[in-house]
């Protein structure tokens, strides 16, 4: 029995990044979730190779975007029951604390990802 119905509002880890959003559609193993708000931003660089900056093509990954719709597996979403923050404040949020990770790592890999995610800070929030 599903205990997820269309309309709950969840939350859900897609590819590295973990979002807030409102189930759209169930399908066969996935939920169709409209992202309303960004947990954790997705990390940089390769995900078949994480961490490593010696990678044929590191990757600059966006967050999901304000009510953009993703399939997420059906392990992957749990119930969310507090009040949904603001996209754009929950975005900056997770950003700082993806930053404040990335500058204690001290790795090629960290400085290569504080990089890529300077770049997509000046996109989101340019005014």
């Amino acid at each position: 029995m599903e205990d997820k119905q269309i309309g709950h509002i969840v939350t859900g880890i897609y590819k590295t990044g973990k979002y807030i959003g409102e189930i759209t559609d169930i399908r066969p193993s996935h939920y169709l979730v409209k992202i309303k708000a960004v947990l954790k931003h997705p990390q940089q660089g390769d995900l078949h190779n994480p961490k490593q900056v010696d990678v044929q093509l590191f990757h600059e990954r966006r967050a999901l975007a304000y009510n953009e719709q993703t399939n997420i597996p059906k392990q992957m979403v749990k119930p969310f029951g507090n009040e949904i923050p603001d996209y754009m404040e929950s975005l900056k949020k997770a950003i700082t604390t993806m930053k404040e990770e990335l500058i204690e790592n001290d790795s090629p890999w960290a400085e290569e990802s504080l990089n890529k995610i300077r770049g997509l800070e000046k996109d989101y929030f340019r005014k």
